[in-house]
């Protein structure tokens, strides 16, 4: 018998798709640093995920003295120049695993908290058409944790939320996608997803395929409440 095909396979972008978040931790240091602050790696790491105002926020508390809305489009900028001069490191298998979503003809949406100017310089970067609909940072009505992100990506694709697979790498991610009730798939990076709710874990998209992602729902759709 074959695997039931999800409705859509939603994806984060960063460390999920590409391989951006190192270049978010590089941009973090010298902003809080030109505000006479000091910023670690495992600073940077407790915000994998979390949306761009909250992010703001813990900078304003580590004496970053500009607006919200300033901190987000400083680093925006920054890291959009990082990957414009050292290209984009799209994550190992996830392109071939999208273009294998794209042939099996399951609806695909990137759901990201970076602002919608990245997020289309990172897909106009993809050689085919890659997603149905994209939800950026600027585009939720409140950020990852919430569910927000995720169910308005499946407002837009026409699609229910419990017969879709999210794809992310962080716990804040995880959290906003198992809280809109989809079907979730970790694949870890720089931060460990044990316990994180997810309804499995790969430990890469390499070799993954549409047939693959159809299998892991189909397991895992039959025992989500």
């Amino acid at each position: 018998m074959n695997a039931r095909a999800p409705q859509a396979v939603l994806w984060d972008m960063d460390g999920t798709l590409v391989d951006s978040e190192p270049y978010w931790m590089a941009a973090e240091i010298p902003l809080v640093e030109r505000h006479g602050g000091s910023w670690t790696h495992e600073q940077s790491l407790e915000l994998v995920g979390l949306g761009l105002e909250d992010a703001a926020r813990v900078f304003q508390r580590a004496g970053v003295q500009m607006p919200v809305g300033e901190i987000i489009d400083t680093l925006t900028t920054d890291v959009m120049a990082q990957l414009a001069h050292r290209g984009v490191p799209f994550r190992p298998g996830a392109q071939n695993l999208l273009r294998s979503l794209r042939d099996a003809g399951i609806k695909t949406g990137l759901v990201t908290m970076s602002m919608r100017r990245m997020a289309t310089s990172v897909v106009d970067l993809i050689d085919f058409d890659a997603f149905d609909v994209v939800v950026a940072g600027d585009d939720a009505t409140r950020p990852k944790p919430f569910p927000d992100p995720y169910l308005q990506a499946c407002a837009a694709l026409g699609v229910e939320a419990r017969e879709c697979v999210a794809i992310e790498d962080s716990p804040n991610g995880i959290r906003s996608a198992v809280a809109a009730g989809t079907v979730t798939l970790g694949v870890p990076h720089i931060i460990s997803l044990e316990g994180s709710g997810a309804a499995g874990l790969w430990s890469s998209l390499e070799g993954r395929t549409a047939e693959d992602i159809s299998g892991f729902f189909d397991t895992h759709a039959r025992t989500t409440p």
